[in-house]
């Protein structure tokens, strides 16, 4: 992964909006509270770009500026990792102190970029996640390479009935929740549990997708000294820049550090790997 931070670096840079050789980014952090904060940390270092958290910025005549000891610094490009609804309180959240007031305004006016965007979260609602082979032969004329994990709606009551009669079987998951939120492992739930999820389902059942339980790879990792087996999974990264889309060699491995457990995020007591690529 040693690549990665080199070509996020490059495309935040060629991001910026105004001409210069050596523009000012910095990566917005929630800060030390947030699950991935080392995450945060890390890539700022490799990057050697500034980690800042809201108060560090203020905006002013629609620019984002950074506060250090010499005084405001303009800031070109922000690579944000706070969510959309705490990113500025004047827009979204008025009671959020992770954000910058007045930094939507600075956006719209081309005086800073922010990546990711804001709005791209409707690419990680679980509910499109059916339709993404159908959205790759619709947009790439092509058929999907992998195959997806076979995905149930349940807002159609086919599809829900079928979970309903399964459900030991399946991961059920909140379309708008993430870091493993408002989800029920099937086979490791009680039947008490079972039936007050299918309650909730029953409420809003758009809320809601389903999928059958995948048995995720393990990896050996050093626990209580000595060596136990762990569920991993593999993240990989593609980044779209100047150069077009790269797929950046490697990824991050996110392991389960409770035993048995298949649920890899770090808000859920999960953790990461080293990721070594041995051949091209």
């Amino acid at each position: 992964m040693t690549e990665y931070p080199n070509i996020l670096h490059k495309n935040l840079v060629s991001l910026s909006p105004r001409q210069t050789a050596n523009p000012t980014i910095v990566l917005l952090t929630p800060g030390i509270y947030n699950s991935a904060y080392f995450e945060h940390t890390t890539l700022a270092r490799l990057m050697g770009v500034e980690l800042v958290e809201g108060r560090d910025l203020v905006v002013d005549n629609h620019r984002v500026f950074m506060k250090t000891t010499a005084g405001l610094q303009q800031v070109d490009v922000i690579y944000r990792r706070v969510d959309d609804d705490f990113l500025d309180p004047l827009v979204f959240n008025p009671d959020s102190m992770l954000g910058v007031a007045g930094i939507m305004s600075a956006y719209r006016k081309g005086n800073v970029a922010i990546v990711n965007a804001i709005g791209n979260g409707v690419a990680d609602d679980k509910a499109i996640y059916t339709y993404v082979p159908a959205m790759i032969r619709y947009y790439l004329n092509e058929e999907p390479i992998l195959k997806n994990v076979p995905t149930h709606q349940l807002n159609d009551p086919d599809e829900r009935q079928y979970v309903f009669a399964n459900m030991n079987k399946m991961v059920v998951k909140k379309t708008n929740e993430s870091g493993g939120y408002g989800m029920l492992m099937g086979h490791t739930a009680t039947e008490e549990e079972i039936a007050r999820y299918q309650v909730e389902i029953l409420k809003d059942p758009r809320q809601y997708i389903a999928q059958p339980i995948i048995s995720l790879s393990s990896a050996p990792c050093y626990m209580n000294g000595k060596l136990q087996p762990r569920r991993v999974d593999l993240r990989p990264y593609a980044l779209c820049g100047p150069e077009g889309i790269q797929i950046v060699p490697g990824g991050l491995t996110r392991v389960a550090l409770r035993e048995g457990s298949l649920v890899v995020n770090s808000s859920q007591g999960g953790g990461s790997k080293d990721t070594w690529v041995l051949a091209g």
